[in-house]
């Protein structure tokens, strides 16, 4: 049996058939999508996550530099104060101008500023320690102008946590001053005397326990120093272990306590050779309940080292204002010495003073006249003294009779003594030869003798210019003599040896 489908039939199969396809192929299209949006949106999502991260950090820092910035202010408002408290008002009928800062000249120290123009205000200036065109560039400091005193500022001024962490010095922080190493160096040189006040705010943060260090600060040389006030670097201590009131009588530094509670230990280093202070470094604030925050104050100098009217070293000529290097003459202890001054040094690095010599062109003065008094008659040995009239640079040592050479240069020496002669046969000569030594080398000879049967005494002399080198040895001795014959002395001091540098010879040294 076969089957006629009407027409409509079938058209209707086909158009049913064919949005089927269609329909599935957008389905598949409208997956893609969803699929492609919540990628974007979990990237986008991401993004605004990291943004608001960044948000929270630079709020962060924000909130820091807000609180150094207000650190600051409070700093200056409060030396601005003590300066308006303690400077005397001037009349009202006296218009004081204060100079503008900007036409200020430049100085080393806020010290000199105030000796140059004691009408300024405390505020901040340009200063220049190492020496105006030299060195290091100035840099900006808080001049205190009631006392004098410079302040250079460091980049942890305010009150700081030093978090939790358990070892030794576990927390450690470099201090950044706002001036170069060297130009600080130069400021303290210059300086009287220098301080720098720290305070630990403390619970269960001991500096020290069971004898253990944990915490220390770095002095400018990088050395540990375990004190935490005054000057004495051979113990760890604090100011209320200077002062004996610690809340512990045994300890001596209130952090160091047993007790769970708030203590402070607050002090100043006064020791200018050791400071800045350029790291501090704490430990043991593994516990919950303890706590360390460290606050540092600026370094602080005043003062101003005295120099003599007459300099007597570079670093005189600097602190008076000396940039320029050359040669300089100098008041040595005795006499007038040329020294050659390096400015582009510090004073305490090498070659930074060169020694030349006195004025004269002995670098060392050296001289001496010895006498004997009493008789010699030994051959082949040098000949001792007994007496010294002078024996500057004690080159001479009377008990060997040798004179050791301590610079190279030109010498003189002069001999003079007696020689005693027997009664002889009328017919018999007898003599006495003396030589003059260097380094076991005979290099003169004074002779003397006699031709006739009495008793006689008779001069012999010696007299030579050298050339020596540093070290050489110079001696006199009995080359040769007859029977009897010996060089005569007693308490009326015939015999003299005389020597003297004549010119050092610097540069071939």
């Amino acid at each position: 049996m076969s089957f006629v489908f009407p027409v409509h039939f079938s058209l209707l199969l086909f158009t049913t058939s064919f949005p089927l396809t269609i329909g599935v192929s957008l389905y598949e299209k409208v997956q893609l999508l969803e699929t492609s949006y919540a990628d974007i949106k979990e990237v986008l999502e991401c993004k605004v996550l990291n943004l608001e991260t960044k948000v929270i950090a630079l709020e962060a820092k924000i909130a820091g530099l807000e609180e150094k910035a207000e650190h600051q202010e409070s700093v200056l408002t409060t030396l601005q104060n003590e300066q308006e408290n303690t400077t005397p008002m001037a009349p009202d009928s006296v218009e004081i101008d204060h100079p503008i800062v900007k036409n200020n000249p430049i100085f080393r120290t806020c010290y000199e500023m105030t000796e140059a123009n004691p009408l300024l205000d405390s505020g901040m200036y340009w200063i220049d320690p190492d020496g105006k065109g030299i060195g290091d560039d100035a840099f900006t400091v808080y001049c205190n102008m009631t006392s004098g005193s410079t302040l250079i500022f460091h980049d942890t001024e305010p009150k700081t946590d030093v978090g939790h962490c358990a070892g030794r010095g576990c927390y450690s922080r470099k201090i950044n001053y706002g001036a170069s190493n060297r130009q600080v160096a130069a400021l303290i040189a210059l300086s009287e005397e220098c301080q720098q006040s720290i305070t630990y705010d403390c619970i269960s943060a001991p500096l020290q326990f069971n004898g253990v260090d944990f915490s220390w600060w770095d002095d400018k040389n990088g050395e540990p120093q375990y004190f935490w006030s005054g000057n004495n670097k051979s113990i760890h201590t604090c100011q209320c272990g200077i002062d004996r009131n610690c809340v512990e009588s045994h300890i001596t530094c209130n952090c160091d306590s047993i007790f769970q509670k708030p203590l402070t230990d607050s002090g100043t280093i006064t020791d200018k050779n050791i400071l800045p202070i350029m790291r501090l470094n704490f430990g043991r604030t593994m516990e919950n309940s303890s706590s360390g925050l460290y606050t540092l104050g600026p370094l602080e100098c005043g003062g101003k080292l005295e120099t003599k009217q007459l300099p007597s070293s570079c670093e005189d000529l600097w602190r008076i204002g000396h940039v320029f290097s050359g040669f300089y003459s100098v008041m040595g202890e005795k006499f007038v010495e040329t020294v050659h001054c390096d400015f582009s040094r510090r004073p305490d690095q090498q070659k930074f003073q060169t020694w030349i010599g006195y004025s004269d062109v002995k670098s060392l003065p050296t001289y001496f006249f010895v006498q004997k008094n009493a008789s010699f008659n030994r051959t082949k040995t040098p000949i001792p003294f007994e007496i010294e009239q002078l024996n500057t640079g004690k080159a001479m040592d009377l008990s060997s009779g040798k004179f050791t050479a301590p610079r190279m240069g030109t010498y003189f020496f002069t001999f003079t003594g007696v020689v005693n002669f027997p009664t002889t046969p009328a017919t018999s000569r007898v003599a006495l030869s003396l030589g003059l030594y260097s380094n076991g080398k005979r290099i003169a000879l004074g002779y003397v003798e006699k031709g006739n049967n009495v008793v006689q005494f008779s001069p012999v002399t010696l007299q030579s210019t050298l050339m020596l080198q540093s070290g050489d040895q110079i001696w006199l001795q009995i080359t040769a003599m007859s029977a009897g014959v010996y060089l005569f002395d007693s308490n009326y001091y015939y015999t003299h040896f005389t020597g003297w540098l004549l010119e050092e010879d610097i540069f071939s040294r």
